[in-house]
């Protein structure tokens, strides 16, 4: 008999059966997978640490998350810098003033609101009904149909007019010469790789792998007090009140022989056109050499059962549908449910880890 059972070994299944064990409590951790670490899991391809499912930066201005997560690994000093490529032309990300002088040659903070401004005065639109219209409402046409119009469009996989406007509540605009994507105090990558840091979490945890909770849910549970779920919580009801929605992504990783294909981690393809989203170059996280180079290709992809669900599907029906299951989960006596996907929403690392030490806290006292 266990006092937790933990349904997934994932980063917030990972802090919280780390403390749980180090508060004194028995855990067993069963993974659906044949690996631990959830989408933040790693492995050397090529003598490259490679992020299996996306690139994964960890940042957080949270001082104890940080300190946290430094007990297990030793983090570098990575900067998150991606650079969109449109129709030939490289453009800095978030929009900055290294952006707005290679879309118009502006050099000043001042020459470069004027431009936004006029370009959103020109749209003349006061009540946007579709996201197109809440970008142009936002920052203009320029930035709208280079960074972001087809980048959307993708990752949702419907036209921007098409889409509500509340996808987009603002568009980051920074009138520096600064290309670090994140405002965070503290940003880095392990050094050895998330799945390592994950390791180290859950030693002296008993563990198992491909394991299906879902599929052996009586016994499982029956092993327990209590059961800490994060996986999909609609599923977890066996969807009595329908299926939530989600969009997927798809990954095409391959081995080059070159030394630097992209010359940066993260490479946006923002044209409607190709259709990938972004390239990941996985090296360049770690400011790796050698005489290989493993890229990953991601596609974002229509979500159905069976699929891995990525990005929640946070409009009003989703949310709606959502607080029913979050009723029945308030009412389970012995079932705890975290994470993104038992939670419904998405949650960079940092926010995963404080919810995972949150809820320890709550229950281990």
């Amino acid at each position: 008999m266990y006092d937790y059972l933990i349904v997934g070994a994932g980063l917030f299944g990972a802090v919280f059966a780390h403390e749980a064990a180090a508060a004194g409590k028995s855990c067993l951790v069963v993974e659906r997978r044949d690996h631990i670490g959830g989408n933040i899991y790693t492995k050397e391809i090529a003598g490259v640490e490679t992020h299996m499912y996306g690139a994964h930066i960890f940042h957080t201005s949270n001082q104890e998350v940080w300190e946290y997560v430094n007990r297990f690994a030793c983090f570098n000093r990575y900067t998150n810098s991606p650079v969109a490529l449109y129709r030939g032309k490289v453009y800095n990300m978030p929009f900055n003033m290294n952006t707005f002088n290679r879309l118009w040659g502006v050099v000043t903070p001042a020459e470069a609101k004027a431009k936004i401004e006029e370009q959103i005065a020109a749209a003349g639109i006061s009540q946007p009904k579709n996201l197109e219209e809440q970008a142009l409402s936002l920052v203009g046409r320029d930035i709208y149909e280079t960074l972001v119009k087809g980048y959307t469009e993708k990752q949702w996989g419907r036209r921007a007019t098409e889409l509500p406007a509340f996808i987009i509540r603002r568009l980051p605009v920074r009138f520096t010469y600064d290309n670090n994507y994140f405002n965070d105090r503290f940003q880095g990558i392990p050094e050895e790789g998330y799945t390592k840091m994950v390791e180290r979490m859950l030693e002296g945890v008993e563990v198992r792998l491909g394991c299906d909770y879902l599929a052996d849910r009586e016994a499982l549970s029956a092993l327990a007090k209590t059961t800490v779920f994060t996986g999909m919580i609609d599923q977890f009801y066996d969807y009595r009140y329908g299926m939530l929605e989600y969009r997927s992504l798809r990954f095409e990783t391959e081995v080059l022989e070159t030394e630097n294909y992209q010359g940066n981690a993260v490479v946006n393809y923002t044209e409607y056109e190709v259709p990938y989203t972004r390239i990941i170059e996985h090296k360049h996280f770690v400011f790796g050499s050698g005489p290989k180079t493993v890229i990953t290709r991601e596609y974002p992809a229509a979500w159905k059962p069976g699929d891995e669900p990525y990005y929640p599907l946070n409009d009003e029906k989703n949310n709606a549908l959502y607080e029913k299951y979050k009723a029945l989960a308030d009412r389970e006596e012995h079932v705890l449910f975290g994470g993104r996907l038992a939670q419904y929403k998405y949650y960079d690392m940092h926010h995963v880890v404080a919810e995972a030490l949150a809820l320890a806290g709550k229950v281990l006292g």
